[in-house]
């Protein structure tokens, strides 16, 4: 449903009444609920679970008699005013699919004046009460942003890196992490039966959670994340200890964000950046794949994993916790608590300004990643 297309959503007051008032709606009583708004968006990269998120969204919503629309491509849905309602028939079977139904997209919001204007106006016209948004750190900071211009917004922690403050697990991450963790162990055969070193490249962006947690499930022989600076000496120096003495295969795992530095590249430049500042991985595990045949003489492989990662059915994990953070963030938009993230903390679902949520990344902390070296090859 496009802006400039009839609407026959059901509304009951403008949007403004909530800018100007926010937290605050009509009047309602258990004889004549009101009938509210509101609107789902997947925004940034895709990953498994947030269908389970949309459905469990439709699904909570009918409780509090809410009409849910689906905002398609993310915020360039609502530029383009480019809407679906959601039904209990709509969202039948969509639990175990990866992707979005809704799609996605790279768009930040508050980056063009006019794009914003389009925004609130597609609000108002189509009686939109409250925005979910389903996003990683990038679009979780727009949510924000838009929050501070009086829209009433609830967000959810979706992505594969684990990295959003506050919520100690997002959804995505643990069936990203099997994924990885398969191909580990498919890996480990053909390196142990040809003698080589294989190279294996896992996303995470900035942070090391996919490659320090799946590289640990996997039996990983070196470990190289961005929050933890290395040298190249140090790393083929701990290989070929292990090679002497007698274990001729390794397996490396390094994380996409990497630092250039420690592998003696070049910073990257500003245009090879995407429009959300996202920097636009080069391709690591080659880099450190023919460096390390060059100093040690041993045959190696590189793998990168790359999309595969983000595709596929998402794990019983991650469409219970995505279902869980679904039904939390309508429960927020019932009581009129904006601005807030949901997360998990322990195995409670709560909710945390957004602010907290996005002001920094959640790094590998330090005892994890000790975890893991503990465990390769007994290292001391």
């Amino acid at each position: 449903m496009k802006a400039d297309e009839p609407t026959s959503i059901p509304r009951d007051v403008p949007f403004d009444h909530y800018a100007e008032n926010p937290g605050g709606g009509p009047h309602e009583s258990s004889s004549c609920p009101v009938i509210k708004t509101i609107g789902v968006l997947t925004g940034g990269g895709d990953c498994p679970g947030l269908n389970a998120v949309i459905r469990a969204v439709e699904r909570a919503g009918i409780k509090y008699h809410f009409v849910t629309l689906g905002i398609r491509n993310g915020w360039q849905g609502l530029i383009d005013g480019d809407v679906e309602p959601l039904t209990d028939f709509s969202v039948s079977g969509i639990l175990p699919k990866g992707g979005t139904i809704l799609g996605t997209s790279r768009t930040n919001p508050l980056k063009k004046t006019s794009d914003f204007q389009k925004i609130k106006a597609n609000i108002k016209k189509f009686g939109i009460h409250a925005l979910i948004i389903i996003g990683g750190d990038g679009t979780l900071s727009a949510a924000r942003d838009v929050a501070k211009h009086g829209i009433p917004v609830v967000g959810i922690p979706k992505t594969i890196d684990n990295d959003i403050s506050g919520t100690d697990m997002t959804f995505g991450f643990d069936t990203a992490v099997s994924t990885v963790t398969e191909a580990i162990d498919r890996l480990h055969t053909t390196a142990e039966s040809h003698h080589r070193i294989i190279v294996v490249e896992v996303m995470g962006r900035n942070v090391g959670w996919i490659a320090v947690t799946a590289g640990i499930a996997g039996g990983a022989d070196e470990i190289l994340i961005p929050e933890v600076h290395f040298t190249m000496d140090q790393v083929c120096k701990r290989l070929k200890d292990r090679y002497d003495a007698g274990k001729k295969f390794s397996i490396v795992v390094i994380a996409e964000g990497a630092h250039e530095k420690d592998l003696g590249l070049s910073s990257v430049p500003e245009n090879e950046r995407d429009e959300c500042g996202h920097e636009k991985f080069v391709g690591v595990g080659n880099i450190l794949g023919k460096e390390l045949e060059r100093r040690l003489g041993i045959e190696t492989r590189v793998t990168i994993l790359g999309h595969v990662q983000r595709g596929g059915s998402p794990t019983a994990y991650d469409r219970v916790l995505a279902t869980r953070f679904g039904v939390a963030a309508v429960q927020l938009v019932h009581a009129s608590d904006f601005g807030k993230m949901v997360a998990l903390q322990g195995n409670r679902i709560t909710s945390i300004p957004l602010e907290s949520a996005v002001n920094q990344l959640k790094t590998v902390d330090n005892d994890f990643y000790e975890l893991a070296m503990t465990v390769i090859g007994g290292r001391k």
